[in-house]
């Protein structure tokens, strides 16, 4: 097998990830062919070919697509960056802790509302003497931003106790004071240690660890040479700068690579990603193909004149007619206006729902129900893409919730009677079907409530249920609601039970039992399950943290605390909507609907559609990175010459919004429709740079959809 190297350059779909994982499959027979000489089974031969792909999503399409290229033959380990350095340092973390002296034998990964959590614990002298005030107004906002640099660091090979010093360098005394760049090193340097001490890890830890210990260490590069016959990376514009070191090292010890890169792509410019330092491993390849884009989309044509429409004031020109707008003054009328014209182009212009995308700089719930009612209402399915909507918000997971403070003593201020109403009502869903073929309350909200205000008992140390003959007016509760309103009460005083005995002896275990018996149903839709699921991760997640970590964050040894002292941080957890109930992977249950989804997501996804609704086309969001660029990211690049100031930032916006429109035009096929209110959701007149592209287009009630070519 040759160890030549390839660079494969390209734009936005030109046929790269095809041309890669034909590559990989060339690899494949090769390696088969050169081991079934020295081997009785030929499929059989050590080491395998290690593909990357940019985020979880693109991982698992091609996965699939690299499946159907080698017929299943294995030989293929396909994954992610980060996925790659969090598996690496759990697989050596023997090599790891000798050469750190550390005593524990077995690491455990933090998700991040529990690293958040804890460190906002540890941090609590720190924060309570409010000179993070530039970080943000919340402690919640002062901690997420000081665990990103830590993260930010670790991904561009950084040691942290050089953070202060970049932070002083890169950034103005505006964004932030010397002192509080001193006090952000000191923070962060004293969660490592509490991290290593305990052998818990973090993506910032993480990646510390793998570029500073584990990747300069030659038995874990021989190791690499035994296991891995061959480096394939996907999209190595999105990847954190300390994969150009470990490709360098694959590279050297020959192993043939690929690496595809896009300049149109950078979406993940601000997230980890250094693509800058990426792009300078071209020049440790061997050949250099460069794809071009085939004669489809529409960003031949209008990428030009629209980005100088954007960024020129002075400019002028009418875009065609495959361009046109869609303008109302409020907000409201423009969303109904966009429901009403998918439905339109649906139902008279042969357009599956599934060609349609809907995009915007940023989706916010209203605009998301909005589209989602307006849509379900002309029978068009909605998927918007990848929400993150918290935990506690769906019912269900709260009627769960509600139950815990009745088992664990000290928790019934948590809850009140709005809270058991709809606990009754949720947790009483009959499994058995009805005449309609739906599952039945047999608690109504009606009854729920009244139950809730005569039959609930608050008590801060233990609430109750009261029998429901203790209602003067039970019987008009009904033979249906009363008998489920018994069995519920009964079941609680059962459970306590246990857990008194030691029968139930985690509340990891309670969950499951109550799930178990009150919501897991045969009908229970996906999304639903996803959530369930997702709440039994979490607290298995939360209570083995705190089996290692205990209570006391600031002391050197773990302290036992009561059960229900857990649970209660447990619930304020869930209550302050850190946790989400996005599940992973995510499958579209309807194939045939209509995309929503932010920019950054739908690029992200690599996704291309026949038709895109540009929403709130004259949103300054256009321009600006917003979510998904980190506070102090760009003087975390490499390549970045500092100060970080304000005319840098600038170029950096435009230089993103120069990308956007490149790769959006490049993922549709044969219409923009350019969506503009005057007026914002908030009442603000809406001015942002492609305001201009909605006054040089023509509107949609001169020139119908249906008509435009």
């Amino acid at each position: 097998m040759s160890s030549q190297s390839i660079w494969l350059l390209g734009p936005s779909r030109s046929g790269k990830t095809s041309y890669l994982v034909a590559e990989v499959a060339h690899w494949l027979e090769e390696m088969t062919g050169e081991m079934s000489e020295a081997l009785l089974t030929p499929k059989l031969f050590p080491g395998s070919i290690l593909v990357f792909a940019a985020t979880g999503d693109n991982r698992l399409r091609l996965s699939e697509h690299l499946l159907r290229a080698t017929g299943g033959r294995g030989g293929v380990t396909v994954t992610t960056p980060l996925g790659f350095f969090q598996q690496e340092v759990s697989l050596f973390w023997t090599l790891i802790a000798q050469t750190l002296g550390l005593q524990v034998p077995i690491p455990l990964r933090l998700r991040p509302e529990t690293e958040q959590m804890l460190a906002q614990r540890l941090w609590e002298p720190y924060l309570e003497d409010g000179g993070l005030e530039q970080l943000g107004t919340r402690h919640k906002r002062q901690v997420r931003r000081a665990l990103d640099l830590l993260q930010l660091a670790g991904a561009a090979g950084l040691a942290p106790e050089e953070i202060g010093e970049r932070l002083q360098q890169g950034l103005a005394s505006e964004q932030l004071e010397p002192e509080a760049a001193g006090v952000l090193q000191e923070m962060l340097l004293q969660w490592r240690d509490w991290c290593l001490r305990r052998g818990v890890l973090t993506y910032g830890v993480v990646l510390e660890l793998y570029w500073r210990y584990l990747l300069p260490d030659p038995y874990y590069q021989a190791q690499l040479r035994q296991r891995f016959l061959g480096v394939a990376a996907d999209d190595v514009d999105d990847y954190p700068a300390i994969s150009r070191d470990l490709f360098e090292v694959l590279l050297g010890l020959q192993r043939p690579g690929l690496f595809s890169f896009n300049p149109e792509g950078k979406i993940r410019l601000g997230l980890n990603a250094d693509p800058d330092t990426l792009e300078g491993l071209c020049g440790c390849c061997n050949q250099v193909i460069e794809l071009e884009r085939p004669s489809r989309g529409l960003v031949e044509s209008l990428a030009e004149p629209m980005i100088e429409l954007a960024l020129n004031p002075t400019y002028l020109m009418q875009l065609p007619a495959s361009v046109p707008s869609l303008q109302t003054v409020a907000r409201s009328q423009l969303l109904r206006r966009v429901g009403d014209e998918v439905a339109r182009l649906v139902r008279y212009g042969s357009v599956s729902p599934a060609e349609i995308a809907i995009i915007a700089p940023g989706l916010d719930a209203i605009a998301r129900y909005s589209l989602e009612h307006i849509l379900g209402g002309h029978g068009i399915p909605v998927r918007p893409l990848q929400v993150q909507r918290p935990l506690f918000s769906n019912p269900r997971i709260r009627a769960v919730l509600t139950l815990l403070p009745f088992f664990y003593e000290g928790l019934g201020r948590r809850i009140n009677r709005d809270l058991v109403a709809e606990m009754l009502v949720m947790l009483s869903q009959n499994p058995r079907r009805d005449e309609e073929v739906t599952l039945q309350f047999e608690i109504d909200p009606v009854r729920g409530g009244t139950l809730a205000d005569a039959c609930y008992c608050p008590n801060p140390e233990h609430p109750e249920l009261l029998p429901a003959q203790s209602f003067p007016g039970g019987d008009r509760l009904g033979y249906r609601a009363t008998r489920a309103y018994e069995q519920m009460r009964q079941w609680i005083e059962q459970r306590r039970s246990e857990i008194a005995t030691g029968a139930i002896a985690s509340p990891v275990v309670l969950l499951d039992r109550i799930i178990g018996e009150f919501c897991w149903h045969g009908d229970l839709a996906d999304d639903q399950r996803e959530a369930l699921r997702e709440l039994l991760e979490t607290a298995s997640h939360f209570w083995e943290v705190e089996a290692r970590v205990g209570g006391d964050c600031r002391s050197h040894t773990p302290r036992e605390r009561p059960v229900a002292e857990a649970v209660g941080d447990f619930l304020t957890l869930l209550q302050r909507g850190t946790v989400t109930a996005n599940p992973y992977p995510l499958q579209p249950r309807q194939p045939e609907a209509v995309t929503l989804s932010t920019v950054y997501q739908y690029r992200s996804n690599r996704l291309a559609h026949r038709y895109h609704f540009w929403l709130d086309i004259s949103s300054p969001l256009w321009l600006q990175g917003g979510a998904s660029v980190l506070f102090a990211a760009p003087i975390f690049e490499r390549s970045r010459p500092l100060p970080y100031d304000a005319q840098a930032s600038q170029g950096d916006d435009e230089a993103r919004l120069k990308r956007i429109l490149q790769d959006l035009l490049s993922r549709v096929q044969e219409q923009v429709i350019l969506c503009h209110s005057d007026l914002a959701v908030n009442g603000q007149e809406q001015m942002g740079p492609l305001l201009a592209l909605a006054n040089a287009s023509v509107s949609i009630t001169e020139v119908p959809l249906s008509e435009s070519p």
